[in-house]
């Protein structure tokens, strides 16, 4: 069975245990956690490796690095460290845009990206109202701050890659990677015009991948990087900005859940685990295997294992 095997620090290994956490099953004896999506089994071990074995390994395991990244230089990616786009602390109580994503392991569902735009005096006022960091909230206590960012007139794009576009991308070669860059670039370049003559004084992007890697997708596609753009893991606990874009984003993916659930006559599941598997065998079973490309990211594994249920 294919598999990939990454060195990451505890920080990033507490990165990945948040970004699955709608994926967690029961943990093995020496791990920290283990998650199953619909390309491979995640397992993240105190010694500090994590196991991602199954069909595509490398879908998930290129989020966070490689193989042949961790053995040369890929020791301080949780802080932005190891390369020139770390953000300086200043740019946390500045005027800044951030930017984050949401929808990205789960088999039903979007990818949503939302940018905010976050002035200095707007800080504080923004978490009176509870804006931090998405993965301590609850999908009722997101869409509620969701709307109180939007009643404060805080300027913010949302950028929405429905199921359809995604599976035509995917056949088309596009890695989720590259989605994701180009998806965060357009976001990001909206709000910019949105709010011009307006410059802030920096971009962060909660980081998905290496900064090289990210400017090669947009390269291939002939734009580039703007100005000032910073790179960092585990941005939205540092960054409102950022913050503000994760709830809009989350929230954004859950309003977008809750129509395709209505479209498919089920209430869809979040992750990627094996009760997805079941609904979605239970959807083919219905309305046919067609139906999960407008509902599914269908080259996830779960589309296989679906037909165990029908």
């Amino acid at each position: 069975m294919p598999q990939v095997v990454l060195k990451l620090s505890k920080q990033e290994i507490s990165e990945l245990h948040k970004h699955y956490r709608d994926s967690l099953k029961g943990t093995p004896p020496g791990a920290i956690f283990a998650a199953k999506t619909g390309n491979c089994a995640i397992t993240a071990y105190n010694s500090g490796k994590v196991l991602f074995q199954g069909k595509a390994p490398e879908v998930e395991a290129n989020k966070w690095g490689t193989a042949e990244q961790n053995n040369e230089t890929k020791k301080k990616t949780s802080s932005s460290s190891a390369h020139g786009f770390a953000p300086p602390s200043s740019l946390f109580t500045s005027n800044h845009i951030g930017s984050d994503e949401a929808g990205t392991g789960d088999y039903f569902g979007p990818i949503t990206v939302a940018a905010a735009y976050v002035t200095a005096e707007q800080i504080p006022l923004l978490k009176e109202i509870g804006v931090k960091d998405s993965k301590n909230l609850t999908d009722d206590m997101i869409q509620s701050i969701a709307k109180k960012i939007v009643q404060m007139k805080t300027p913010y794009s949302l950028v929405v890659l429905h199921n359809e576009k995604y599976n035509k991308l995917q056949q088309k070669g596009w890695t989720q990677g590259k989605m994701k860059t180009m998806l965060h670039h357009h976001a990001i370049t909206k709000l910019l015009k949105k709010i011009e003559p307006t410059k802030p004084e920096g971009i962060l992007i909660d980081q998905f991948s290496q900064p090289n890697v990210y400017q090669k997708h947009l390269k291939s596609e002939k734009v580039r990087l703007q100005e000032n753009v910073y790179f960092m893991t585990k941005a939205e606990s540092y960054s409102i900005s950022v913050a503000a874009g994760s709830i809009i984003a989350r929230a954004s993916f859950v309003r977008e859940m809750d129509k395709l659930s209505q479209i498919a006559g089920v209430t869809l599941p979040k992750g990627a685990s094996q009760k997805v598997d079941q609904v979605a065998g239970k959807i083919i079973r219905s309305k046919g295997k067609s139906q999960l490309n407008t509902l599914a990211k269908i080259h996830f594994a779960n589309t296989q294992k679906a037909e165990k249920y029908i």
